[in-house]
């Protein structure tokens, strides 16, 4: 991949609005180090980050190596060793001489007085953080796709809409995001799709991710302009096949999807359209309705909603206020992000505060 470094977001207050859990806890920490620190921190280590239009930021050579490769030298260059391939089986904190033993498959015992954690959302990190005393809130998957049984809609997978609202009710809450939507094999993907899994994560898994999505496809038209001008057509286009006549700014597979579910027959001219079926375009176009059955596939999932208790850890230095000297970070806290580059962000500005008090 390209590697989403971080987003050119970098005013604390609008920061936290992208993270739906723990945007408290991270206000603090990111006045000390936010994305305009990254992008320092990556510049003074030789990697130039650019910023596309919607405010993600990569390496300009567009490869995830190159982040990769800088960190790597710059561990090596402080004579960081670095082991991989290695299996924790546990890990032990004696409080009398204020050491842990790292224990690993091989046998090896590791003795330290400091600890980072940083295991992402992987299950070995909340084992060895639980075993430490930390508590947890349960991990359930963020930044996923709905699954729509709705075949038509499937059908036209790869049509993509740049700006749509959309309005998702689960339970008694009704949660709304707005961007960009893609249409899949499955149901639907996108910006606007992924933030709104994020902000329902915990909902939706309570739900069993059985819910209902309400799709605006012409958020930019009013309901009464949008009637008047679909009813002049029936004079100015009175001749002319609605299905093969496309009078909004969406994709033409998506409109003549549209004009099927409304149910009006094909060839029939603009002129035949009927009160009712006019009625239900406009339904369609403004509130189109489906229900969602599921979620889309593991490999999807790329952040973890839950982990450990942020009251837990002290934020000014990332250490844990349950076990001294051990230090947490990334994504193994109960911190997540919307899609963007803000979960990345989560980790340096954590990564960043625990390193700077730990080599103290």
């Amino acid at each position: 991949g390209r590697c989403n470094v971080t987003h050119s977001c970098f005013e604390p207050e609008q920061l936290m609005q992208n993270y739906p859990r723990g945007h408290q806890s991270l206000r603090g920490a990111m006045t000390r180090f936010q994305p305009r620190d990254t992008v320092q921190w990556f510049q003074d280590h030789g990697v130039q980050l650019k910023t596309e239009s919607d405010g993600r930021m990569f390496p300009v050579t567009n490869e995830s190596q190159t982040i990769i490769d800088c960190l790597l030298n710059t561990a090596k260059r402080h004579r960081v060793k670095v082991q991989t391939s290695v299996v924790v089986r546990s890990v032990t904190y004696d409080a009398e001489v204020q050491e842990f033993s790292v224990l690993l498959k091989d046998g090896d015992d590791l003795k330290c007085d400091r600890l980072l954690l940083a295991t992402g959302s992987h299950p070995s990190g909340y084992r060895i953080a639980k075993s430490l005393g930390h508590r947890l809130e349960s991990p359930v998957p963020s930044l996923f796709t709905f699954q729509i049984s709705d075949q038509q809609l499937r059908a036209l997978a790869g049509v993509s809409v740049q700006d749509v609202h959309l309005s998702l009710k689960v339970g008694s809450k009704t949660l709304k995001q707005e961007g960009a939507l893609l249409i899949t094999h499955w149901g639907v993907s996108g910006p606007a799709i992924l933030k709104l899994s994020a902000w329902g994560a915990r909902d939706l898994h309570e739900a069993k991710y059985q819910s209902i999505l309400r799709i605006n496809w012409l958020p930019q038209e009013k309901p009464d302009q949008l009637r008047t001008y679909l009813s002049q057509l029936k004079q100015d286009w009175s001749r002319r096949q609605i299905a093969t006549h496309n009078p909004v700014s969406l994709p033409m597979r998506l409109w003549q999807y549209f004009v099927v579910i409304a149910e009006i027959k094909p060839g029939k001219r603009w002129a035949d359209l009927s009160k009712k079926e006019l009625n239900k375009l406009l339904q369609i176009l403004t509130q189109c309705q489906f229900a969602i059955v599921g979620k889309g596939v593991f490999k999807d999932e790329f952040v973890t909603c839950g982990g450990i208790k942020l009251k837990e850890v002290n934020f000014k230095t990332m250490e844990s206020r349950v076990c001294p000297g051990l230090y947490l970070a990334g994504e193994l806290l109960d911190v997540d992000g919307v899609t963007g580059g803000f979960n990345f962000q989560n980790a340096w500005t954590t990564g960043w505060l625990a390193g700077q008090t730990m080599g103290l």
